[in-house]
């Protein structure tokens, strides 16, 4: 069965205090380990340190990062990923093709002066980049499906099947800007019964009508996600950072609700671990 572990469920910026600590600040951020095989990772927001901080520290890091985009809350976790600040470290990023520049230029742009003090080429790791946006390919056993979302740039959503179970990740999706609920027949192909369903749920209708067009959707939104994919769970993701710890109670209530029997619904928070199996 895979392994689900949730680092940084946030979206846009981390946020700190006593009213957000059950749910967590840290942005995205989610483990996925298939047994005995090297990590997965669903995006580089700051939840990855405390995944780094959770690898021993005699232990090699070679793994694979799925990033959904490019957007700061995404990958400004990276050069604080304790296990690539190690000697023979290594870093696979698979990212969506970029408009105007190669993958690894548009990083090495991102982590550099004057925007960070130092470049990745100062850490002791080493990384390779994977430019694609449509598509499958393997990771050990798993099966790596890659598909295009709306958002706000080029973004990618995963698929990934493997020890009998499935997992995908849609960090960051547009919603018909007209608030409508219907999903792109993309999605619901790829997300055809999958077992875990990790999606935006950022906003409630009001702050939809006012932020239609800024990439992401309603709480209601991912609910009509996981019916239309039929999905067995669906974890509500990239929570506001506005949104306190009560906030997200009553929503993730509300979506319980509106799902009824149609999926478990679990709203994500920092330390989280399930699995997933056929």
């Amino acid at each position: 069965m895979l392994e689900v572990t949730f680092f940084g469920v946030r979206g846009s910026t981390p946020c700190s205090g006593p009213d957000t600590a059950r749910y967590g600040g840290n942005t995205s951020c989610v483990l996925v380990q298939v047994p005995g095989e090297s990590p997965i990772v669903c995006d580089l927001g700051t939840g990855l340190r405390y995944f780094g901080l959770s690898i021993p520290e005699d232990e090699p890091f070679i793994g694979t990062a799925l990033c959904s985009h490019l957007h700061w809350d995404h990958i400004q976790g990276l050069p604080f990923f304790p296990a690539v600040l190690r000697p023979g470290a290594h870093l696979e990023i698979v990212a969506p093709v970029q408009d105007s520049r190669p993958l690894a230029e548009a990083f090495a742009e991102a982590l550099a002066p004057p925007l960070f003090p130092v470049g990745l080429d100062a850490l002791p790791g080493t990384f390779t980049f994977r430019e694609i946006s449509d598509g499958t390919f393997t990771l050990g056993s798993a099966t790596i499906t890659v598909f295009p979302v709306t958002h706000v740039g080029p973004t990618n959503g995963y698929r990934i099947d493997a020890a009998g179970g499935s997992v995908a990740y849609i960090s960051d999706y547009q919603q018909p800007y007209d608030g409508s609920l219907g999903v792109s027949e993309t999605v619901v192909e790829i997300c055809k019964d999958v077992d875990v369903l990790i999606h935006d749920a950022q906003y409630d209708p009001d702050e939809f009508a006012m932020k239609f067009n800024w990439g992401h959707c309603t709480v209601e939104y991912a609910v009509a996600v996981a019916q239309a994919t039929k999905a067995k769970r669906l974890l509500l993701f990239h929570h506001d950072p506005g949104h306190n710890d009560e906030w997200v109670d009553k929503a993730s209530a509300m979506a319980i609700d509106l799902a009824g029997s149609a999926c478990e619904v679990i709203p994500a928070h920092e330390g989280l671990v399930l699995h997933s199996k056929g």
